[in-house]
């Protein structure tokens, strides 16, 4: 089941035109200069693992260089309040599964397409802090000489980062960009923190923009949903407040009831999922405990945080035969 942040994400960001204004922020100005924009397409599929799902979610999208080369962009949406210090080795591992689709796709080719990866985090506590490159997460000699030889050695990778909780609100509503996107920055930078209501009340005129573009009643109904699941009392109040700006009184309150109580049947749902889930990982555990399986503790947190039942499913059925640990969490071959 998705999540309020990945559906928001997805819905905002899974369009060219919409992706392309973060695409054009984030991206270094020779690639943005290069693109032909009108060739930028949604791809399908998702290369994140299943039980990642609850904090990221991923876009990837095919281009072409105005020289006529094939580009893949793959955006990373990252929402968790922590900063991940193995997100340069996580990224490296989904541009490789990109490669290897891309050979099976095209097995005439002898070149693969230039494929740039970006994280847009926006988490609820500090700033992101974790390496870029791949370089960094080795254990390398601190002699600078040294360093430098050892450098050589290793994979060198580096993905692009747009940290929104490091932007002041001056510079994203600066940023270019239909309504919608810009309203969508806004709300993933302050949308976990105290200071949302007050804000919100200051963004009216971005919502009755967002309203009176096309599909303005599909996209206000949107953001509406998100501020309902992630504000507390004091910010679904500023919600019902600037939602009235846009809309009669009437609408107003029929709107905040119908999405209301559309969020409780959605969170009644999760708790549903979310305790098969904890059964499910349970049961795994106690099967690899009856089989004398040595389960680390890093092991044993990444089952039960597991919320995704086909890869618990999977991990069970591994687990029937499994004789090492490595036997029921490796990965499925790309």
């Amino acid at each position: 089941m998705s999540g309020p942040h990945d559906l928001f994400v997805r819905s905002t960001f899974g369009h060219p035109e919409r992706a392309a204004a973060e695409l054009r922020v984030a991206l270094p100005s020779h690639v943005v200069a290069e693109v032909d924009w009108e060739t930028l397409r949604a791809e399908p599929g998702s290369v994140v693992d299943p039980e990642l799902r609850e904090t990221e979610s991923d876009l990837l999208f095919s281009a072409r260089l105005r020289s006529g080369r094939p580009l893949l962009l793959y955006v990373l949406l990252e929402h968790q309040s922590s900063v991940d210090p193995w997100m340069a080795w996580r990224m490296l591992r989904y541009v490789v599964r990109l490669g290897e689709q891309w050979r099976q796709e095209h097995p005439e080719r002898t070149r693969l397409p230039v494929i740039i990866p970006l994280v847009m985090f926006h988490g609820t506590g500090e700033a992101w802090t974790a390496p870029r490159r791949v370089e960094e997460l080795f254990d390398l000699p601190d002699e600078e000489e040294a360093r430098e030889r050892w450098q050589a050695l290793v994979p060198r990778f580096e993905y692009l980062l747009d940290d929104l909780t490091a932007e002041r609100e001056e510079a994203l509503r600066a940023r270019p960009g239909p309504p919608l996107v810009q309203l969508a920055w806004l709300l993933l930078r302050y949308g976990r923190t105290e200071e949302l209501a007050e804000r919100l009340l200051e963004w009216m005129a971005l919502f009755v923009q967002v309203r009176a573009a096309p599909e303005g009643a599909e996209h206000l109904g949107m953001v509406i949903r998100y501020l309902l699941y992630i504000g507390d009392s004091t910010a679904r109040e500023a919600t019902r407040r600037v939602l009235h700006s846009v809309v009669d009184a009437q609408r107003t309150e029929e709107l905040m009831r119908s999405y209301g109580e559309e969020l409780i049947e959605q969170g009644r749902q999760q708790g549903l999922q979310q305790g098969q889930a904890k059964g499910h990982a349970e049961s795994v555990l106690r099967l690899l405990a009856a089989r004398g399986v040595p389960v680390t503790e890093e092991a044993r947190q990444r089952i039960l945080t597991c919320t995704d039942l086909a890869t618990l499913d999977r991990w069970f059925d591994r687990a029937l035969t499994a004789s090492t640990l490595s036997d029921v969490l490796a990965e499925p071959a790309q």
